[in-house]
């Protein structure tokens, strides 16, 4: 028969490949397959199995021709799992597709089952990229895309609040975007996401790293004991401690410009220099110093080095707001 071709932007080409472990934006790939192969067809059947369910053979049965020539979506998760014998079946199957018949592959990408990965690629299939997010930039820019994606507007500092609250769950902050955008009209900004995300946002391991940076020790301790209060696990306090001094160092040594130009130097956007701007009194490099060392102790003792973690971290918060006021005299 002849090869039906791919669109790399069409849901309804014959072969879908979502790659990453990002499990939010694999669900999302399966489901804009789903949704489209609906819209073409409402009766459309949908297969979504995992590997122990696709055994050799029962792809062969799945996609066998129907006298009724109905539409199916076969969705096979974590693809790179399968069995040897499976992977022959479904490398088999790329290079004579049934017509009306979707197949999606979700694959965590890596060296596991790689050359089923390949085969998929070289088959033309349309190929959606799922990878895991782990840095906050890539969180920050989620949710601006969330909320771009939702037709409305949130100013930076509402988002950077949104992610500061939430967390690094994607599931959460895409929830907590439509939330906002259901029930608030107009631009969405900080105070909006204050209101909504209170305790969480105080509860935020960033929230530790600003109080302490700015030199309110006793916020900061406040911050940190209801942050663990609330499960905030101990290295991510200890790594937005750390991005809160190494930011404060590098804006200190900064040659003296506009926010955009600083931005694109340091790679920070333009409102973060302006916060850290704010941040920055009473801080010397000896204090920078003195707190970066303290937080590296910190974050050996969470880690292990250490016999009681909350102690490490509330010595390593006093450090940082001790450092911050050198320059200032107490508050």
């Amino acid at each position: 028969m002849a090869t039906r071709r791919n669109s790399t932007d069409d849901p309804l080409a014959p072969l879908t490949l979502a790659v990453g472990q990002e499990d939010l934006l694999l669900d999302r790939a399966v489901q804009q397959v789903v949704a489209a192969a609906r819209a073409a067809d409402a009766d459309t059947d949908v297969r979504d199995l995992t590997p122990d369910q696709l055994q050799p053979g029962t792809l062969a049965e799945l996609t066998s021709p129907s006298l009724f020539a109905e539409r199916k979506v076969v969705v096979v998760r974590n693809a790179q799992d399968l069995g040897a014998d499976t992977v022959k079946d479904v490398k088999k199957y790329l290079g004579d597709p049934v017509e009306e018949i979707i197949l999606v592959l979700l694959h965590a990408g890596g060296a596991k089952g790689k050359g089923l990965l390949d085969a998929a690629r070289k088959a033309g299939a349309r190929e959606v990229a799922c990878p895991k997010t782990t840095k906050p930039a890539e969180r920050l820019s989620f949710v601006r895309g969330e909320f771009r994606a939702l037709g409305r507007s949130a100013t930076p500092e509402a988002c950077q609040a949104l992610v500061d609250a939430i967390g690094s769950d994607l599931r959460e902050l895409a929830s907590a975007v439509s939330q906002l955008v259901a029930d608030i009209e107009g631009t969405i900004d900080e105070a909006v996401v204050g209101r909504y995300y209170t305790g969480r946002a105080e509860a935020s391991s960033f929230t530790v790293a600003d109080r302490a940076v700015e030199g309110r020790a006793a916020e900061a301790l406040e911050a940190l004991r209801w942050s663990l209060s609330t499960g905030v696990a101990p290295v991510l306090i200890t790594s937005a401690l750390a991005q809160g001094v190494r930011a404060i160092g590098k804006l200190s040594s900064a040659r003296g410009g506009r926010p955009a130009d600083l931005a694109r130097e340091l790679g920070m956007p333009p409102w973060k220099i302006d916060r850290v701007r704010q941040q920055m009194r009473g801080w010397t490099p000896d204090g920078v110093a003195v707190a970066l060392r303290a937080v590296a102790e910190a974050d050996a003792g969470v880690k292990g080095g250490g016999d009681d973690p909350e102690y490490a971290l509330e010595k390593a918060v006093v450090a940082v707001a001790g450092a911050a006021r050198a320059g200032r005299g107490q508050r």
